[in-house]
């Protein structure tokens, strides 16, 4: 993606408009309560029907974006689990223009979507484009949301995740996470000389761009909270050093030369830090290093291997993998090290964890019965769930809202291929995220804003 389209997307983020100016059709204090709304739970939910009408042209034209834009919405939102697209075909004849409200009992008589979305693209009197969109209650009849995105025309993916996400909370009280992009690990040839590149796309497989070139070997990236920077393992010099990346600027340096090995960096949820398990001295120990005065401090000082660490949303707690009760397990100690109490105590050994940005689960990877499978359990330990099982499943990593999970799937044999997938906490099936060739080591983004 060029320098030209990320100042762009930055203006995007910036030309906001609520919903109060986009509502000529209905009462304001009617449009702003909220009859439809879904409640997620742990439980299974009843997809919300919703139709997607295609978007309009300004003044009723057509508009070659006007499908694709409507398509990308409902992409999203079936991508949830959440909601279930209805067929358009036998709506859209009932909602003439943008500026008309729909015939809603035609509408209910019709098709059974309790939801619809219309939508414009046009552009604003300083020649920016403009895309509109009002979300309607079909059964009380009424106006939920109207929003307005606008920047250049390029940018009409991105808006389009925004809209999704506008429809998502509107409906679901919770924030989307549709507007944000994976960072992963791309691979090519056999498996005994894959080639890694880092690479990133947006959530949903589009946009992909290449941020290595795979001549050295490059782990574990992973994203900041707050920015659009990662942090990644590369054998660049033949051994394993830890590097910091803005993917916007391309600006990217070493944190540390350190002397033996380097493992699973992390950021704190403030960005201002990195998290990282050091080699030394026979030990592998916990670190975290300020990336302002690059300071060094070790939290952890055990004989055993102490590893993957991962911030509690608030920075007051670690978790961590360790060996240190005589198998691999998950641990949470204070963020300035200390005291640490096993949290995991199922069959089989624990890896990987990774606190939800909401705070109220951990993600990881549990092997079992010489299988892997990503499962969560709340911070003291109880309430523990196995959402996948699999030859190879592993590496889990939070959507920002933290209701979704991503991770990757590793098939058995001499052929064996790696592939991204994602899942709701919640339960349903597993969803198979597209990428040009196999993939590892995802991490989700933060909301570009």
């Amino acid at each position: 993606m060029t320098q030209r389209l990320f100042r762009t997307l930055r203006l995007v983020g910036a030309a906001f408009i609520g919903f109060a100016a986009l509502m000529p059709l209905v009462d304001r204090a009617q449009a702003q309560s909220q009859p439809l709304k879904l409640t997620l739970d742990r439980g299974v939910v009843e997809p919300l029907p919703i139709s997607i009408l295609d978007f309009f042209g300004e003044g009723g034209t057509s508009d070659p974006l006007g499908p694709q834009i409507a398509q990308v919405i409902e992409g999203d939102l079936a991508s949830t689990n959440v909601f279930r697209n209805v067929p358009d075909a036998a709506i859209a004849p009932l909602v003439p223009t943008f500026s008309a409200p729909p015939r809603f009992g035609d509408v209910r008589t019709l098709s059974n979507a309790a939801a619809l979305v219309t939508g414009e693209v046009g552009s604003t009197p300083d020649g920016r484009f403009a895309l509109r969109f009002r979300l309607w209650d079909v059964v009380a009849q009424q106006q939920i949301a109207g929003f307005q995105y606008t920047g250049d025309r390029a940018a009409w993916r991105r808006m389009a995740h925004r809209a999704s996400d506008a429809i998502y909370e509107r409906l679901t009280g919770e924030a989307g996470y549709f507007e944000t992009r994976i960072v992963f690990v791309d691979e090519r040839g056999p498996k005994n000389q894959r080639v890694k590149r880092l690479a990133v796309m947006d959530y949903d497989g589009q946009n992909l761009e290449y941020l290595t070139g795979g001549s050295s070997l490059v782990l574990t990236p992973r994203f900041s909270p707050r920015s659009q920077e990662i942090t990644y393992i590369s054998y660049r010099d033949g051994l394993p050093r830890v590097y910091l990346l803005d993917i916007e600027s391309r600006r990217q340096e070493i944190l540390g030369r350190f002397p033996g090995m380097t493992f699973a960096p992390r950021f704190a949820p403030d960005g201002a830090s990195v998290l990282m398990s050091l080699a030394r001295g026979g030990n592998t120990d916990i670190y975290e290093m300020d990336l302002r005065s690059r300071q060094v401090t070790r939290l952890t000082s055990n004989s055993s291997i102490d590893t993957a660490p991962s911030y509690s949303p608030d920075g007051r707690r670690i978790v961590f993998e360790s060996d240190r009760g005589g198998s691999q397990q998950l641990y949470v100690m204070p963020a300035r090290g200390g005291s640490a109490k096993r949290i995991s105590f199922g069959s089989g050994r624990y890896a990987t964890p990774v606190w939800s940005p909401r705070g109220d689960l951990i993600a990881f990877t549990r092997i079992s019965g010489g299988r892997f499978g990503i499962g969560v359990m709340d911070p003291d330990g109880g309430g523990e769930r196995i959402l996948t099982d699999s030859f190879l499943d592993e590496s889990p990593t939070w959507a920002p809202n933290g209701r979704r999970l991503m991770f990757f799937r590793e098939t058995q044999g001499a052929q064996s291929r790696s592939q991204l997938y994602s899942i709701d906490i919640r339960g349903g099936k597993e969803t198979a995220v597209s990428t040009p060739g196999p993939a590892s080591d995802p991490a989700w983004g933060p909301v570009m804003r």
